[in-house]
Protein backbone atom coordinates (compact mmCIF):
# COMPACT_ATOMS: atom_id res chain seq x y z
CA UNK A 1 0.00 0.00 0.00
CA UNK A 2 1.29 3.52 -1.07
CA UNK A 3 1.51 5.59 2.15
CA UNK A 4 0.11 9.74 1.85
CA UNK A 5 3.08 11.80 1.08
CA UNK A 6 3.63 14.36 4.15
CA UNK A 7 2.31 17.11 1.63
CA UNK A 8 -0.57 15.73 1.09
CA UNK A 9 -1.19 14.29 5.20
CA UNK A 10 -0.43 18.04 6.12
CA UNK A 11 -3.37 19.40 3.66
CA UNK A 12 -5.66 16.77 5.21
CA UNK A 13 -4.38 18.00 8.20
CA UNK A 14 -5.79 21.82 7.63
CA UNK A 15 -8.81 20.35 5.93
CA UNK A 16 -9.67 18.44 8.93
CA UNK A 17 -8.76 21.79 10.96
CA UNK A 18 -11.34 24.54 8.82
CA UNK A 19 -14.10 22.01 8.55
CA UNK A 20 -15.53 23.26 12.30
CA UNK A 21 -14.96 26.92 11.37
CA UNK A 22 -16.21 26.50 7.89
CA UNK A 23 -19.33 24.96 9.44
CA UNK A 24 -19.47 27.94 12.12
CA UNK A 25 -19.51 30.87 9.17
CA UNK A 26 -21.90 28.84 7.12
CA UNK A 27 -24.36 28.59 10.57
CA UNK A 28 -23.91 32.40 10.94
CA UNK A 29 -24.61 33.06 7.44
CA UNK A 30 -27.79 30.64 7.82
CA UNK A 31 -28.76 32.52 11.14
CA UNK A 32 -31.61 32.84 12.25
CA UNK A 33 -33.36 29.47 10.86
CA UNK A 34 -36.01 30.01 13.68
CA UNK A 35 -38.31 32.25 15.30
CA UNK A 36 -36.36 34.90 17.68
CA UNK A 37 -37.31 35.49 21.43
CA UNK A 38 -36.79 38.45 22.69
CA UNK A 39 -37.06 39.01 26.24
CA UNK A 40 -38.11 41.55 28.73
CA UNK A 41 -38.16 41.82 32.38
CA UNK A 42 -40.97 44.16 32.22
CA UNK A 43 -44.49 44.28 31.25
CA UNK A 44 -45.56 45.26 28.02
CA UNK A 45 -45.86 49.23 27.61
CA UNK A 46 -42.55 50.27 29.18
CA UNK A 47 -39.46 51.92 27.47
CA UNK A 48 -37.70 48.39 27.72
CA UNK A 49 -40.38 46.87 26.17
CA UNK A 50 -40.80 49.75 23.78
CA UNK A 51 -37.49 49.60 22.37
CA UNK A 52 -37.36 45.81 22.11
CA UNK A 53 -40.63 45.81 19.74
CA UNK A 54 -38.60 48.56 17.73
CA UNK A 55 -35.91 47.19 17.19
CA UNK A 56 -37.25 43.50 16.92
CA UNK A 57 -39.24 44.27 14.15
CA UNK A 58 -36.44 45.90 12.07
CA UNK A 59 -34.51 42.53 12.78
CA UNK A 60 -37.49 40.95 11.38
CA UNK A 61 -37.64 42.45 7.89
CA UNK A 62 -33.69 42.49 7.69
CA UNK A 63 -32.74 39.05 8.69
CA UNK A 64 -35.98 37.05 7.84
CA UNK A 65 -37.65 35.90 10.96
CA UNK A 66 -39.85 37.22 13.28
CA UNK A 67 -38.54 38.41 16.28
CA UNK A 68 -40.96 37.98 19.03
CA UNK A 69 -40.86 40.34 22.21
CA UNK A 70 -41.70 38.00 25.43
CA UNK A 71 -42.78 39.90 28.45
CA UNK A 72 -41.03 37.68 31.57
CA UNK A 73 -41.98 40.59 34.53
CA UNK A 74 -40.47 39.77 38.18
CA UNK A 75 -37.31 39.96 40.38
CA UNK A 76 -36.15 43.13 38.94
CA UNK A 77 -35.42 41.25 35.75
CA UNK A 78 -33.28 38.75 37.10
CA UNK A 79 -36.16 35.79 35.84
CA UNK A 80 -35.91 37.23 32.60
CA UNK A 81 -32.31 36.90 32.36
CA UNK A 82 -31.93 33.58 34.23
CA UNK A 83 -34.45 32.18 31.59
CA UNK A 84 -31.98 33.74 28.63
CA UNK A 85 -28.86 32.10 30.75
CA UNK A 86 -30.10 29.02 30.54
CA UNK A 87 -31.47 28.83 26.63
CA UNK A 88 -29.70 27.36 23.91
CA UNK A 89 -26.50 29.30 22.63
CA UNK A 90 -27.96 29.54 19.46
CA UNK A 91 -28.59 32.94 19.04
CA UNK A 92 -32.64 32.64 19.07
CA UNK A 93 -33.07 33.44 22.51
CA UNK A 94 -32.08 37.22 23.46
CA UNK A 95 -32.44 39.21 26.69
CA UNK A 96 -32.88 43.00 26.70
CA UNK A 97 -30.37 44.36 28.95
CA UNK A 98 -30.58 47.65 31.32
CA UNK A 99 -29.68 49.00 33.82
CA UNK A 100 -30.91 46.38 36.44
CA UNK A 101 -28.10 43.85 35.29
CA UNK A 102 -25.26 46.23 36.37
CA UNK A 103 -26.98 47.07 39.72
CA UNK A 104 -28.20 43.57 40.74
CA UNK A 105 -24.59 42.14 40.24
CA UNK A 106 -23.98 43.37 44.08
CA UNK A 107 -27.38 44.23 45.46
CA UNK A 108 -28.46 40.19 45.20
CA UNK A 109 -26.71 37.97 46.97
CA UNK A 110 -28.16 34.23 46.01
CA UNK A 111 -28.10 35.30 42.00
CA UNK A 112 -28.19 31.81 40.35
CA UNK A 113 -25.88 33.38 37.64
CA UNK A 114 -23.44 36.00 37.03
CA UNK A 115 -24.02 38.56 34.51
CA UNK A 116 -21.11 39.42 32.95
CA UNK A 117 -20.00 35.54 32.68
CA UNK A 118 -23.14 34.02 31.20
CA UNK A 119 -24.71 36.47 29.16
CA UNK A 120 -22.62 37.91 25.92
CA UNK A 121 -23.43 42.23 24.94
CA UNK A 122 -24.50 42.06 21.65
CA UNK A 123 -25.08 45.67 20.93
CA UNK A 124 -26.18 48.58 22.03
CA UNK A 125 -29.11 50.56 21.88
CA UNK A 126 -29.46 53.88 23.58
CA UNK A 127 -28.58 56.18 26.08
CA UNK A 128 -30.99 57.81 28.41
CA UNK A 129 -30.94 59.94 31.25
CA UNK A 130 -33.14 60.84 34.06
CA UNK A 131 -34.26 64.11 34.88
CA UNK A 132 -34.19 65.30 38.70
CA UNK A 133 -38.18 67.22 38.74
CA UNK A 134 -39.49 69.10 42.28
CA UNK A 135 -43.29 70.21 42.17
CA UNK A 136 -43.37 73.61 41.08
CA UNK A 137 -44.15 75.37 44.59
CA UNK A 138 -41.01 74.20 45.97
CA UNK A 139 -39.06 77.22 46.52
CA UNK A 140 -35.54 75.61 44.94
CA UNK A 141 -35.26 76.72 41.55
CA UNK A 142 -31.85 75.47 40.25
CA UNK A 143 -30.02 72.71 41.89
CA UNK A 144 -27.44 74.88 43.84
CA UNK A 145 -30.77 76.17 46.03
CA UNK A 146 -31.94 72.79 46.13
CA UNK A 147 -28.19 71.77 47.63
CA UNK A 148 -28.18 74.54 49.92
CA UNK A 149 -31.81 73.88 51.12
CA UNK A 150 -31.64 69.88 51.65
CA UNK A 151 -27.91 71.09 53.26
CA UNK A 152 -30.05 73.43 55.97
CA UNK A 153 -32.84 70.47 56.42
CA UNK A 154 -30.70 67.72 56.22
CA UNK A 155 -33.02 64.25 56.74
CA UNK A 156 -35.92 66.18 56.20
CA UNK A 157 -36.66 65.93 52.89
CA UNK A 158 -38.31 62.87 50.74
CA UNK A 159 -36.99 61.47 47.59
CA UNK A 160 -38.96 59.17 45.73
CA UNK A 161 -38.27 56.29 44.36
CA UNK A 162 -39.05 53.11 41.92
CA UNK A 163 -37.61 50.42 44.30
CA UNK A 164 -34.40 49.49 46.15
CA UNK A 165 -31.98 49.23 43.66
CA UNK A 166 -33.93 51.30 40.02
CA UNK A 167 -32.45 53.21 38.51
CA UNK A 168 -33.94 56.45 39.57
CA UNK A 169 -33.31 55.40 43.33
CA UNK A 170 -29.77 54.70 42.02
CA UNK A 171 -29.89 58.00 40.60
CA UNK A 172 -30.85 59.77 44.10
CA UNK A 173 -28.30 57.61 45.67
CA UNK A 174 -25.92 59.12 43.78
CA UNK A 175 -26.82 62.63 44.22
CA UNK A 176 -26.95 62.38 47.84
CA UNK A 177 -23.39 61.02 47.91
CA UNK A 178 -21.81 63.58 45.99
CA UNK A 179 -24.12 66.87 46.94
CA UNK A 180 -23.41 65.98 50.55
CA UNK A 181 -26.74 65.75 51.65
CA UNK A 182 -29.23 63.31 53.35
CA UNK A 183 -32.79 62.60 52.40
CA UNK A 184 -35.36 60.18 53.27
CA UNK A 185 -36.22 57.56 50.21
CA UNK A 186 -39.84 56.34 49.71
CA UNK A 187 -40.33 53.75 47.25
CA UNK A 188 -43.20 53.99 44.54
CA UNK A 189 -44.31 50.85 42.25
CA UNK A 190 -42.61 53.16 38.74
CA UNK A 191 -42.67 56.50 37.77
CA UNK A 192 -46.65 57.23 37.42
CA UNK A 193 -47.37 56.75 41.23
CA UNK A 194 -43.84 59.01 42.27
CA UNK A 195 -45.15 61.21 40.09
CA UNK A 196 -48.30 61.75 41.18
CA UNK A 197 -46.89 62.29 45.26
CA UNK A 198 -44.83 64.57 43.45
CA UNK A 199 -47.52 66.27 42.41
CA UNK A 200 -49.57 66.18 44.94
CA UNK A 201 -46.14 67.41 47.63
CA UNK A 202 -46.16 63.87 49.32
CA UNK A 203 -42.47 64.12 48.38
CA UNK A 204 -40.16 66.73 47.48
CA UNK A 205 -38.05 65.11 44.57
CA UNK A 206 -38.14 62.49 41.89
CA UNK A 207 -35.22 61.23 39.35
CA UNK A 208 -37.85 60.45 36.75
CA UNK A 209 -37.09 58.87 32.88
CA UNK A 210 -37.69 61.99 30.84
CA UNK A 211 -40.28 60.21 28.73
CA UNK A 212 -42.40 60.10 32.35
CA UNK A 213 -41.97 63.60 33.33
CA UNK A 214 -41.51 65.60 29.72
CA UNK A 215 -45.03 66.46 28.88
CA UNK A 216 -45.87 67.43 32.87
CA UNK A 217 -42.87 69.45 32.61
CA UNK A 218 -44.08 71.20 29.56
CA UNK A 219 -47.14 71.39 31.14
CA UNK A 220 -45.32 73.54 34.15
CA UNK A 221 -46.91 70.72 36.70
CA UNK A 222 -42.95 69.84 37.21
CA UNK A 223 -40.17 72.00 37.63
CA UNK A 224 -36.99 70.25 36.01
CA UNK A 225 -33.84 71.52 38.18
CA UNK A 226 -31.42 68.77 35.69
CA UNK A 227 -31.02 65.89 33.70
CA UNK A 228 -28.33 63.48 34.97
CA UNK A 229 -26.18 62.81 31.43
CA UNK A 230 -23.00 64.66 31.05
CA UNK A 231 -24.48 66.85 28.49
CA UNK A 232 -27.59 68.54 28.22
CA UNK A 233 -30.18 66.24 26.72
CA UNK A 234 -32.00 67.08 23.33
CA UNK A 235 -35.20 66.05 24.68
CA UNK A 236 -34.59 69.15 27.47
CA UNK A 237 -32.08 71.29 25.56
CA UNK A 238 -33.23 74.34 28.21
CA UNK A 239 -32.70 71.77 30.99
CA UNK A 240 -28.43 71.61 32.48
CA UNK A 241 -26.73 68.93 33.42
CA UNK A 242 -26.54 68.05 37.18
CA UNK A 243 -22.87 67.83 36.25
CA UNK A 244 -22.35 71.25 35.41
CA UNK A 245 -23.35 71.93 39.78
CA UNK A 246 -22.03 68.40 40.78
CA UNK A 247 -18.86 67.22 39.74
CA UNK A 248 -18.36 63.68 38.64
CA UNK A 249 -22.06 63.20 38.46
CA UNK A 250 -23.17 61.47 35.81
CA UNK A 251 -26.09 58.55 34.86
CA UNK A 252 -27.40 57.13 31.83
CA UNK A 253 -29.49 54.43 31.54
CA UNK A 254 -28.18 52.16 28.80
CA UNK A 255 -30.44 49.66 26.52
CA UNK A 256 -29.27 46.99 24.21
CA UNK A 257 -29.47 43.50 23.74
CA UNK A 258 -27.32 40.11 24.79
CA UNK A 259 -27.11 36.36 24.36
CA UNK A 260 -26.32 33.72 25.89
CA UNK A 261 -22.69 32.93 26.28
CA UNK A 262 -21.58 30.16 24.18
CA UNK A 263 -23.73 31.75 21.62
CA UNK A 264 -20.64 31.42 18.63
CA UNK A 265 -19.28 35.05 17.64
CA UNK A 266 -20.09 34.73 14.15
CA UNK A 267 -23.84 35.41 15.54
CA UNK A 268 -23.19 38.55 17.88
CA UNK A 269 -21.30 39.76 14.71
CA UNK A 270 -23.91 39.64 12.37
CA UNK A 271 -26.89 40.81 14.83
CA UNK A 272 -24.75 43.64 15.91
CA UNK A 273 -24.30 44.53 12.79
CA UNK A 274 -27.94 44.70 11.91
CA UNK A 275 -29.02 46.45 15.09
CA UNK A 276 -26.09 49.15 14.59
CA UNK A 277 -27.64 49.82 10.66
CA UNK A 278 -30.73 49.92 12.81
CA UNK A 279 -30.20 52.23 15.34
CA UNK A 280 -27.74 54.81 13.01
CA UNK A 281 -30.99 55.13 10.45
CA UNK A 282 -32.44 58.79 11.07
CA UNK A 283 -36.00 57.55 11.21
CA UNK A 284 -35.39 55.38 13.84
CA UNK A 285 -33.10 58.11 15.90
CA UNK A 286 -36.32 60.59 14.88
CA UNK A 287 -38.52 58.07 16.73
CA UNK A 288 -35.55 57.35 19.90
CA UNK A 289 -35.39 60.77 20.38
CA UNK A 290 -39.27 61.17 21.07
CA UNK A 291 -38.57 58.34 23.69
CA UNK A 292 -36.13 60.88 25.19
CA UNK A 293 -33.15 58.70 24.07
CA UNK A 294 -30.16 59.12 21.92
CA UNK A 295 -28.70 56.59 20.01
CA UNK A 296 -25.75 54.33 21.04
CA UNK A 297 -24.08 52.27 18.46
CA UNK A 298 -21.01 49.98 20.24
CA UNK A 299 -18.90 46.73 18.78
CA UNK A 300 -19.92 44.05 21.08
CA UNK A 301 -16.93 44.22 22.54
CA UNK A 302 -17.10 47.60 23.44
CA UNK A 303 -20.57 47.00 25.24
CA UNK A 304 -19.16 45.08 27.19
CA UNK A 305 -16.65 46.98 28.39
CA UNK A 306 -19.30 49.46 29.06
CA UNK A 307 -21.33 46.83 31.06
CA UNK A 308 -18.04 46.03 33.10
CA UNK A 309 -17.92 49.76 33.93
CA UNK A 310 -21.53 50.75 35.02
CA UNK A 311 -21.21 46.89 37.10
CA UNK A 312 -18.20 48.45 39.11
CA UNK A 313 -19.70 51.75 39.47
CA UNK A 314 -23.06 51.06 41.24
CA UNK A 315 -21.22 48.29 43.09
CA UNK A 316 -19.38 51.34 44.50
CA UNK A 317 -22.78 53.39 45.23
CA UNK A 318 -24.54 50.90 46.93
CA UNK A 319 -21.83 49.96 49.34
CA UNK A 320 -21.32 53.55 50.25
CA UNK A 321 -25.10 54.00 50.92
CA UNK A 322 -25.07 50.69 52.56
CA UNK A 323 -28.18 50.04 49.95
CA UNK A 324 -30.16 46.77 51.21
CA UNK A 325 -32.62 44.83 49.78
CA UNK A 326 -35.96 45.06 52.00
Amino acid sequence: MKLPHRRQILHMAAATVALPAMSRVASALDYPTLPVRIVVGFPPGGGQDILARLVGQQLSERLGQPFIVENKPGAATNLAIESVVNAAPDGHSLIVIGPPAAINATLYKDLRFNFLRDIAPVASFVRQPYVMVVNPSFSAKSISEFIDYAKANQGKLNMAGNGQGGGPHMAGELFKILAGVDMITVHYRGDAPALTDLMGSQVQVYFSSVQAAAELIKAAKLRALGVTSATRSDALPNVPAIGEFVPGYEVSAVFGLGAPKATQAEIIGKLNAAINEIISDQRTRERLADLGCTALTLSSAKYRELIVEETEKWAKVIHAANIRLE
